[in-house]
């Protein structure tokens, strides 16, 4: 069974208010931060809708971005924005290079073995070293491995399906019962 690919990429969270001029402080997900400069518009998610909201980037200072969403012009417009997501449509996202997959695309995803069992659901993507670390929901617990290609050989995030090799897997993956 073919899922679609959500039309809206999450690619950064507004962290607070930045002074008293409307601006916030943006932690960006983007592979690429400088992207935000060229952005317009992103989208905030309310109940699975998006409703678009203008961008202006002021500075982009030691890996966050400091703008005004929606012409905000006081810190307490800004602070409507709190905590908020922030989304960009695929259309103006920047292309995933070969072989890479959104993470986006990845959440969700049923992760299987070689011979077709079911191993968990991928929850969350941790990138704090050189590799980043899956987390899935399964039966059992909370399960945490290394995203290796000797790990995990298979990945199709159209057919919402990735193939696991339980013999590497055991040998990395951390359960939390």
């Amino acid at each position: 069974m073919k899922n679609e690919l959500n039309q809206y990429l999450l690619i950064g969270s507004v962290l607070k208010p930045q002074g008293v001029r409307g601006e916030v402080k943006i932690k960006p997900y983007a592979a690429r931060v400088e992207m935000f400069s060229s952005w317009k518009e992103l989208y905030l998610e309310d109940h699975g809708v998006y409703t678009p909201v203008s961008l202006k980037v002021t500075r982009i200072h030691e890996g966050f971005v400091y703008a005004r969403l929606a012409d905000s012009a006081s810190a307490d417009d800004a602070e409507a924005f709190r905590s908020r997501d922030l989304y960009i449509d695929r259309a103006h996202a920047a292309p995933a290079e070969d072989g890479a997959v959104y993470i986006a695309d990845l959440i969700g995803c049923e992760a299987v073995d070689e011979n077709n069992r079911p191993v968990g659901v991928l929850t969350d993507v941790l990138q704090y070293g050189s590799v980043d670390t899956w987390v899935f929901r399964t039966p059992e617990g909370t399960l945490m491995a290394p995203a290796l290609l000797s790990v995990f050989p298979e990945v199709d995030a159209g057919s919402r399906r990735i193939l696991v090799c339980s013999e590497k897997l055991q040998e990395v993956a951390v359960l939390d019962h």
